[in-house]
């Protein structure tokens, strides 16, 4: 089967990189979307060139030039877009909409796989404000993207680990503390947590597979369905020491939450729907929906016991 051409936008991203890494490496024709304010952030730009270095294509195009993106779009089979959607860095979620226009005006692509690696936003209809609006700005690019009548592919990957498992899911850093951990609630609900080159891998897997066309990828590895408390175990074990644990009812995390910065209440007001309500797990995969480990047993994916060891 000949593998589709890939367009990345927003590969020098957090997501996006490893995006970029996990195409060229499963043999795509992968091309990468050159901003033009990009020339001004040099680790940025070095990132590109060294994609440049490893067999990926520079594209210039901007979102404020739909031409650019057009002919862009049309040199691909799939677009991936992993545009940055957390607030403490920049939201960009809705600038998708101009993609979708690109994609819809370009004609060719057969599968979009839009920026989302995270809660299923299409679950979250109740999520609590000012948190809801990442959700809320994913469902508006969802509803373009299906109006529009472009394939899609949507990737629910869950946790990142780099944020949540480093930390032990901790607020305030992403390195495990050594002698005090906070749990939310009893610490028994379940999470997802994902190595993110795993999230990458899994994504480019779905690209070329009429299994995931239309539909949402859970990223649900077996062993990686942990509880804040499980994932403080496998810590306490590496280090041979257990931590002094204070536990957080739902009422005291919600005062806190009132008391931070706007940028801030939208990013952690997802830990309650996380840990309080277990949001992740607390639902079974349906007809619109697969998961990623039963569909691709042949990916190794990092399991936290090893992901945590770097961290000793």
């Amino acid at each position: 089967m000949v593998k589709s051409k890939v367009l990345v936008v927003g590969g020098t991203g957090y997501i996006g990189r490893r995006i970029v890494k996990a195409s060229l490496e499963q043999g795509h024709e992968t091309y990468v979307i050159q901003r033009p304010e990009l020339s001004l952030q040099i680790e940025k730009l070095q990132r590109l060139l060294s994609f440049k270095k490893q067999g990926a294509h520079l594209i210039e195009a901007s979102f404020s030039d739909h031409k650019s993106l057009v002919d862009a779009i049309k040199k691909v089979d799939v677009v991936i877009s992993a545009i940055s959607g957390v607030h403490i860095r920049s939201h960009s979620i809705g600038l998708q909409l101009k993609l979708v226009d690109a994609i819809k005006e370009a004609g060719n692509v057969k599968r979009f796989l839009p920026s989302e690696f995270g809660l299923d936003p299409a679950r979250m209809g109740d999520a609590l404000e000012p948190g809801r609006v990442t959700f809320d700005d994913k469902m508006a690019v969802r509803k373009a993207i299906e109006e529009a009548n472009i394939p899609f592919t949507y990737i629910s990957a869950n946790l990142f680990a780099g944020y949540f498992a480093g930390s032990l899911s901790q607020m305030g850093s992403f390195v495990p503390p050594r002698d005090k951990v906070h749990l939310f609630g009893d610490g028994k609900l379940k999470a997802v947590f994902l190595d993110e080159y795993d999230v990458a891998t899994y994504t480019i897997k779905t690209i070329d597979d009429p299994r995931t066309l239309n539909k949402t990828l859970y990223l649900r590895p077996q062993e990686n369905i942990l509880s804040q408390g499980e994932l403080i175990g496998i810590w306490e074990k590496l280090i041979g020491k257990e931590l002094e644990k204070t536990y957080i009812t739902p009422e005291g995390f919600l005062t806190t939450l009132k008391g931070l910065d706007y940028k801030l209440q939208v990013g952690i007001g997802h830990f309650y729907h996380i840990f309080y309500e277990g949001c992740l797990t607390n639902f079974e995969i349906g007809e619109d929906g697969e998961e990623a480990s039963e569909l691709y047993p042949e990916v190794n994916y990092t399991r936290m016991d090893e992901y945590l060891k770097i961290y000793v």
